[in-house]
């Protein structure tokens, strides 16, 4: 026997515990994150009995953290990022002044240096992707438009990250704390930064999507699933590696660039399925790893202080986004799918607070007040979103300024009068215009059948105009959105949208408005379509009962055309 197994050790501890945890959690009816968490602060340092080695599960964390961007990016494409980027990057940026702000308020208060502020706030006002992914995928919505767009926010809100990483040691010594000899020049170090970032995205874009889906390509020709495996997870802690290392972008950032670019091969979604159970197992080590960092005795020392970090990051700075959101014009149920998707700090932060004292900027007892929100914040966060449906309900049943807001004098939420009237009459209202709405709008269009668009992206309600197509920005389970699509004069309502969290609301407010309706539905969960059909929420469409019966149609007319 090894007379070093600190990683198996490491390993076996914090899997076993987080599944210990992760099962009394589940019963206790508790998200199995926050068993993941205890479990964490259990073979910590700070707690008696067994310590695991924190340095080797940050490690094994960080591996998470790369397969689960890896896996996202699976799912974006350039164009899913394009077509948010009008919301994300200026809200992201304006959230993170605001949330800083708040935070520099708060150390203010404590009597800390504006260096100190600066980080503590910096700290508080970026989200973990790694949560925020978990919480989206746990409600069947990441591939939604709600979903884009927070994925969007975080991922500009992970670059500007990188350009503080970069620049913080350059202003260490104005800001009070120790001067650091390697920084060198601010100006020169952030054209640097951003002419490496620079080439790695285009390098990426460039070279990358033409080069890995090929040689992805090259290996599923060797018929091997081991070495498809191989190449998968190869490519993604490879590339992020290769952009830490060379370029100074983030693990997660290269991760995410790798995803994206594999997503051009036609074998993307067997990479997805390959990953799947590697990215399950890393991730559970990141939450693992977050609770062996929480010092409990800071919340015993320092309870308002604590419940002031708190308060910014699941309040503060969720209420700034709520309010940007929808100063952008977007429906309220994006503006608070972004709140809840930014009511947590995450890995960002902690690395931000150990380069802060590092650099003499930032306390100890700060850090320890930083780990502490992520902790608590983390642990609320699936049940903020749970709130989420019953709170816009509440909102719109008892608020008028809430429905205001829903319509705020916006003229994409309004189909235009130009629209003739024989398009809106008998028409079909197709909800959801992304990779399977635009297959039926194509194919309706070739019909020669008349339809409205329901859109959540008011980018896409923008580029559906401008070609001709009516068109109205909103969530279709808004009545007022409805009646806008001309719902009681339509013939069919089809669901398109996968997002299946608002179907049922969507289906019961077209009966109301038009009781004769025909509705189509997609799904994608086979316990889901099973209610929808309990329900009679019309003819629901399973994407692969699907598939499985136009292959099995096609097999049989070829076994009766060799016959014949």
């Amino acid at each position: 026997m090894p007379h070093n197994v600190s990683l198996i050790t490491t390993i076996a501890a914090a899997l076993g515990l987080a599944l210990v945890f992760g099962f009394i959690a589940a019963r206790m009816r508790l998200p199995a994150l926050v068993g993941y968490l205890l479990a964490g602060i259990f073979i910590g340092p700070f707690t008696p009995g067994f310590i695991a080695d924190v340095d080797l599960a940050m490690q094994l964390s960080e591996i998470g953290v790369m397969l689960l961007m890896f896996g996202v990016g699976l799912h974006f494409s350039l164009d899913d990022l394009m077509e948010v980027k009008k919301i994300a990057l200026p809200g992201a940026i304006l959230q993170i002044a605001v949330a800083t702000l708040l935070g520099m308020g708060l150390a203010t208060t404590l009597g800390w240096s504006i260096g100190a502020g600066l980080v503590f706030g910096l700290a508080l006002s970026v989200a973990s992707t790694v949560v925020l992914l978990r919480a989206l995928e746990d409600r069947g919505v990441l591939d939604s438009v709600n979903g884009r767009i927070a994925v969007g926010w975080l991922i500009v809100e992970d670059l500007v990250m990188v350009v503080v990483l970069v620049l913080l040691p350059a202003l260490s010594g104005p800001l009070g704390g120790k001067a650091d000899a390697a920084a060198g020049n601010l100006w020169a170090s952030l054209a640097i930064t951003l002419a490496e970032v620079a080439v790695f995205i285009a390098l990426m874009l460039v070279v990358g999507r033409k080069f890995f889906p090929w040689l992805l390509w090259q290996v599923a020709r060797t018929n091997s699933r081991e070495l498809f495996t191989l190449c998968v997870v190869a490519a993604a802690v490879g590339i992020a590696y290769a952009s830490a290392k060379l370029f100074g972008v983030s693990f997660a950032l290269g991760a995410f660039f790798a995803g994206m670019v594999l997503r051009e091969s036609d074998l993307s979604h067997r990479a997805a399925e390959e990953s799947l159970p590697l990215r399950e197992a890393f991730s559970v080590l990141f939450f693992v790893s977050v609770g062996m960092l929480f010092d409990p005795s800071v919340v015993v020392n320092r309870p308002l202080e604590v419940l002031a970090v708190v308060a910014i990051i699941m309040f503060g700075k969720s209420i700034a986004a709520f309010v940007l959101v929808l100063a952008l014009r977007y429906p309220l149920g994006t503006a608070l799918t972004v709140s809840a998707s930014l009511a947590q700090i995450g890995e960002f932060s902690f690395i931000l607070a150990a380069l802060g004292v590092s650099l003499e900027l930032l306390s100890t007892e700060a850090q320890s007040m930083i780990l502490a929100g992520a902790i608590f914040s983390i642990a609320f966060n699936p049940f903020v979103f749970k709130t989420l449906e019953p709170l816009q309900r509440w909102l719109h049943a008892r608020s008028d300024l809430a429905r205001k807001f829903e319509r705020s004098a916006d003229p994409l939420a309004e189909l235009p009068f130009t629209v003739e009237q024989e398009k809106l009459t008998g028409q079909v209202v197709l909800v959801g215009y992304g990779r399977v709405g635009r297959h039926i709008a194509g194919m309706l269009a070739t019909c020669g059948v008349h339809y409205v668009v329901v859109e959540e992206n008011r980018e896409m309600v923008k580029q559906l105009r401008s070609e001709g197509v009516p068109a109205v920005a909103g969530s279709a389970a808004e009545p007022a959105v409805l009646i806008q699509a001309h719902i009681a004069n339509a013939s069919v309502l089809v669901i398109a949208t996968p997002d299946t969290f608002h179907v049922r609301t969507m289906v019961e407010t077209a009966r109301a408005l038009n009781p004769s309706i025909d509705t189509v539905v997609r799904t994608h969960s086979e316990e889901e379509a099973r209610l929808l059909k309990q329900e009679n929420a019309g003819r629901i469409f399973l994407g692969e009962q699907e598939l499985a019966q136009g292959m099995t149609g096609y097999v049989i007319e070829r076994l009766k055309d060799r016959q014949h």
